[in-house]
């Protein structure tokens, strides 16, 4: 009886342990067939709930931004809005001007040249005497009035000297004196006439002669600068200077940034024959928008320094250099012309003109 009663047991425990057996087994088969299929379920694009409720919150996040960002954005126009409210000025007769919306464009840079442009032929026959008729006629008909000439014999007096500047109000030069900011350059090889130089110096100017004859680098005399300087259309060569000990010629924009000037009231040269040429490098190089007036003696007897072709075509070239001139807004204002030079025109007695003029002319839209 206690026999039977003891299988019993055990069979039930033998039964219990193997249902538990199994019910752990299935469980445990469970757990991992669903943590496997998580995975499965993001890669095939099934949401699962942890990720639905991630993108629910990352939604309400992005709404949040967006809201945040209107609110910043409508607080700038705000803002702005009222910051020209502020900027805003009143003219003297009370009325509200509105404010600068963008700057002021920066000035573009000068595209840098390389020869000046050839005006056409006076005539249909490219003949000396119609190149010269109208190369004469242009240089001895000034293009503006002056009112007031310094030169020789002063300004008072009114004198027309061979150099004469222009003193006219309507003009900066006597605007310039006034303020004491006057500046002049003068250019000659062993001048002996400075009238027109110390005539400026009296007046207030601060006058620079340049003489490449000079012993001295620099020399103050009777309150003027002289300097063992010239002008030239080209820099030098520094092999070639260092050979020459009193010979120094510079481009006239170099002189100006060695001496620290940004513009010259009067510029005044004698080249003797060199002139042509440095026009033109002030011409292309756009130097003379530094310069208020220009005084200039031609020579006429020759070419001058490296201009070639023939005759007709070397008049034609002076012609197209003054007229450069006059595209950059200078006008001829003065002619004087030496009775007691000969009267060669390229070696030849052409319409009987003179062999040298000295002419003055103002640039009208020069501001210092």
């Amino acid at each position: 009886m206690d026999m039977g009663r003891e299988q019993l047991t055990l069979g039930l425990l033998l039964r219990l342990g193997i249902l538990l057996t199994v019910v752990f087994v299935c469980l445990h088969v469970y757990l991992e067939t669903a943590r496997q299929g998580a995975p499965a379920a993001q890669a095939s694009g099934r949401p699962t709930q942890s990720s639905q409720n991630r993108g629910r919150q990352s939604r309400t996040k992005q709404v949040s931004a967006e809201a945040e960002e209107q609110d910043r954005s409508v607080k700038r126009r705000v803002s702005y809005v009222r910051t020209l409210k502020k900027d805003r000025k009143r003219d003297e007769d009370g009325e509200v001007l509105s404010p600068q919306c963008c700057p002021p464009p920066r000035p573009r840079r000068k595209i840098p040249r390389w020869h000046i442009d050839l005006e056409p032929w006076a005539g249909e026959n490219h003949s000396l005497e119609d190149e010269a008729k109208r190369f004469l006629n242009y240089i001895t008909t000034p293009q503006v009035s002056c009112a007031s000439l310094a030169g020789e014999g002063g300004a008072q007096h009114g004198t027309k000297g061979a150099w004469a500047a222009c003193l006219d109000p309507k003009y900066s030069l006597s605007r310039r004196i006034q303020s004491k900011h006057c500046r002049v350059y003068s250019f000659g090889l062993g001048v002996d006439d400075r009238s027109l130089e110390r005539s400026l110096t009296k007046a207030g100017c601060e006058v620079h002669c340049f003489d490449p004859s000079l012993k001295q680098p620099h020399l103050q005399q009777a309150e003027m600068w002289l300097h063992r300087l010239s002008v030239d259309w080209r820099d030098p060569n520094p092999a070639i200077v260092a050979q020459r000990q009193y010979a120094n010629t510079k481009k006239l924009a170099t002189i100006l940034n060695d001496f620290g000037h940004r513009q010259v009231d009067v510029l005044k040269a004698d080249m003797e024959s060199a002139e042509w040429k440095i026009l033109e490098n002030l011409l292309l190089e756009g130097v003379l928008d530094s310069v208020g007036q220009l005084l200039l003696e031609l020579h006429l007897h020759w070419a001058g320094f490296e201009v070639g072709g023939d005759d007709p075509s070397v008049v034609r070239y002076w012609f197209s250099l003054l007229k450069e001139l006059e595209r950059a807004n200078f006008r001829l204002f003065h002619v004087h012309s030496d009775p007691a030079k000969p009267h060669l025109f390229l070696h030849k007695n052409v319409l009987n003109a003179s062999s040298a003029y000295t002419l003055s002319w103002v640039n009208t839209q020069w501001k210092a």
